[in-house]
């Protein structure tokens, strides 16, 4: 059995080192083949000099992609499934918030558990603030609701496939990747277990409030039409209330003499109508816009310099 390690990384300069360290002194122990394929997703640091330097220890079997520039996680962990040859593939971050050891427990669960293709895990206890966690609890509400998969509240990327699993992502080319909703919408049976969090062994989480928002809703318009549905009631009720305020005007006229309302109804109406029709032709973008960009065939990524231990073998022999 051979495990397959993809970690996605992006300004890490500070935790390759580490990392690899780590990685060598748990797997090592065990008693199965194991490759470390570490994806640079566009560095402005130094993380591609420390990932040539443990490329060139040659301890160990690790493959390094190197993107020509920061095309996101979702394309690094496309990039690494990819070139993921083991029959196992697990998904971690470089930082060591998420560690070895518990992928040991996954790939166990794997091997002892025929039934699961998939082992996933979730923060019980988050360590972050109020207002963010609210949020994140609210999204995971709402598209449950609404989208036709379901998404595990708190589950991460940190998971360990069966190449069964890895091959069926893979076979979807979609340009605006969201991996948690292409992990759900693939299927298969995943075994949820929960983790604890280390503190970041060197930098600063690239996760702000804006790109947690903007991930979400890339979310919502990859997994679920609901935007468009609101958009289509919001146009009914508006209509509606036109045809009953319409009548109610008649009425007052016919009936009690009332002047037809004047100069600030008319602005308030217009203002309202025209911020309405902006918010559908928005929501409406937002989906052209996905089309538009995926009707261009552009690739997920592209590669700028890839280092191999199999090619460097096969040169060697």
């Amino acid at each position: 059995m051979k495990l397959s390690l993809v970690v996605p990384c992006y300004n890490e300069e500070g935790n390759i080192r580490a990392f690899y360290t780590e990685a060598k002194r748990v797997f090592d122990a065990e008693d199965y083949e194991y490759e470390i394929i570490f994806v640079n997703d566009g560095s402005r640091d130094k993380t591609q000099e420390e990932l040539e330097k443990v490329y060139n220890l040659h301890e160990t079997n690790i493959v390094i992609e190197m993107f020509s520039r920061n095309f996101g996680k979702e394309a690094a962990i496309y990039a690494g499934f990819q070139k993921a040859s083991g029959d196992l593939v697990t998904v971690i971050d470089a930082d060591l918030q998420q560690r070895p050891e518990i992928v040991v427990k996954m790939v166990k669960i794997l091997l002892e558990n025929e039934e699961y293709d998939c082992v996933a895990a979730y923060q019980e206890e988050r360590h972050e603030g109020k207002m963010v966690g609210g949020l994140k609890n609210m999204f995971y509400k709402i598209i449950n609701k609404t989208s036709e998969i379901e998404f595990y509240p708190g589950a991460s990327d940190f998971r360990t496939f069966r190449r069964t699993v890895v091959d069926a992502i893979l076979s979807l080319p979609e340009y605006h990747r969201f991996s948690k909703g292409i992990f759900s919408w693939v299927g298969f049976n995943t075994c949820y277990i929960p983790y604890i969090a280390e503190e970041r062994n060197a930098g600063e989480t690239k996760w702000s409030v804006s790109k947690l928002f903007k991930y979400a809703i890339e979310g919502f318009i990859s997994y679920t039409t609901f935007p468009l549905k609101i958009a289509t009631g919001i146009g009914l009720f508006t209509s509606l209330c036109a045809i009953i305020y319409l009548f109610v005007v008649v009425i007052q006229k016919l009936c009690f003499g009332n002047p037809v309302p004047g100069y600030p109804t008319i602005v308030v109406l217009i203002l309202l109508l025209g911020g309405i029709q902006l918010t559908i032709l928005g929501i409406i973008g937002e989906y052209l816009a996905r089309m538009y960009i995926q009707g261009k065939h552009r690739p997920i990524y592209i590669e700028k310099k890839l280092l191999d231990y199999k090619k460097d073998d096969h040169e060697e022999n």
